[in-house]
């Protein structure tokens, strides 16, 4: 779904009615309805990534959370590591392996080996870029108390996924 569909403006439209008429004086269904939209949004163009993209939230969150209430300096930072090395794991898997699997196998062609690396053949999910880089800032500023953390997941979800134009 694109933004310049008439798909994305009967979703828009029906998303603002029930924003202001099915939940118009609570903060919070507001803001669920808002997260649940944004999902959707994201599972138009391919449903399984949605779940990657929880998964995602949910580490962050967790990590952002862990690192604010724990005050040993070094288990801090064991935290924003995880933090680190899971991000961009994530990364690393669906957008960065097969060119290096590939130029590995090319390499090595080159020098008369012939190798046949396994290539994962995973779709590039939209915006991976985007909301891993966006998570892991977000754990950067708790690490370094810049901020502190949201105060509920339905918050933190939406500052990663509130209708991201990937």
């Amino acid at each position: 779904m694109l933004f310049n569909s008439l798909e994305f403006a009967g979703f828009l439209i029906i998303v603002y009615l029930l924003y202001w008429f099915a939940c118009r004086k609570n903060f919070r269904s507001q803001n669920n309805l808002l997260l649940l939209a944004s999902h959707i949004f994201y599972g138009w163009w391919d449903w399984r990534f949605v779940f990657l993209l929880l998964l995602s939230t949910v580490i962050d969150y967790s990590f952002g959370l862990w690192i604010n209430h724990t005050t040993a300096e070094k288990r801090r930072k064991f935290f924003l590591w995880l933090s680190i090395a899971n991000n961009l794991a994530v990364l690393a898997a669906f957008k960065y392996y097969n060119f290096f699997a590939g130029s590995f196998r090319e390499m090595m062609k080159n020098m008369g080996f012939h190798v046949s690396p396994y290539m994962l053949n995973l779709i590039l999910p939209v915006g991976i870029s985007f909301y891993t880089f966006h998570g892991m800032s977000y754990v950067f500023d708790i690490y370094n108390r810049k901020i502190s953390p949201v105060r509920t997941f339905t918050d933190y979800g939406l500052f990663v996924s509130f209708f991201r134009s990937w």
